[in-house]
């Protein structure tokens, strides 16, 4: 169920990368960790170093469906981008997971200072978004659609 979505490193040119990365701060779950749930304030974000990280969409009457996992490399949160800065999906630690954190107002403003380094990191939460709305779209298809999504993407 791990997808492939935009990558620091293709995302950002590698002046962008480091003044990011001058940001980050080193963090580590547990399995079984729940880094956030929907419609909490998104205040902060995640890139992933090692471990897994599941993103889960509430269900009225159902169990959260996991509709994506991410891994070494992912963007994990976008919410803290834009307002209301609420998140849209929930988040829990598959397997015991390193990660760089940033304070997302930190970044927000540096975004707001720069205008070429908010575009970039603009340009990349967006590849992300829309990676995961279609991750979301195929995998509720593949759960609750009576012929599931016709992808071929047995997840």
């Amino acid at each position: 169920m791990t997808t492939s979505s935009p990558t620091l490193t293709a995302a950002l040119s590698p002046q962008h990368r480091a003044r990011l990365m001058s940001l980050a701060h080193d963090v580590a779950f547990e399995a079984g960790t729940r880094l956030f749930d929907e419609g909490r304030h998104a205040d902060r974000f995640w890139i992933i170093k090692t471990g897994t990280v599941a993103l889960d969409l509430h269900v009225p009457g159902r169990r959260a469906a996991v509709i994506e996992c991410l891994g070494h490399g992912d963007l994990l949160g976008w919410s803290w981008h834009f307002p209301p800065h609420l998140w849209h999906l929930g988040a829990e630690a598959a397997s015991p997971v390193r990660a760089h954190e940033f304070d997302a107002v930190t970044v927000r403003t540096l975004c707001d200072e720069d205008p070429l380094f908010g575009r970039a990191v603009a340009v990349w939460v967006g590849q992300v978004v829309a990676q995961r709305l279609h991750a979301a779209r195929v995998r509720l298809l593949d759960l609750y659609a009576p012929y599931g999504s016709g992808s071929g993407e047995g997840l």
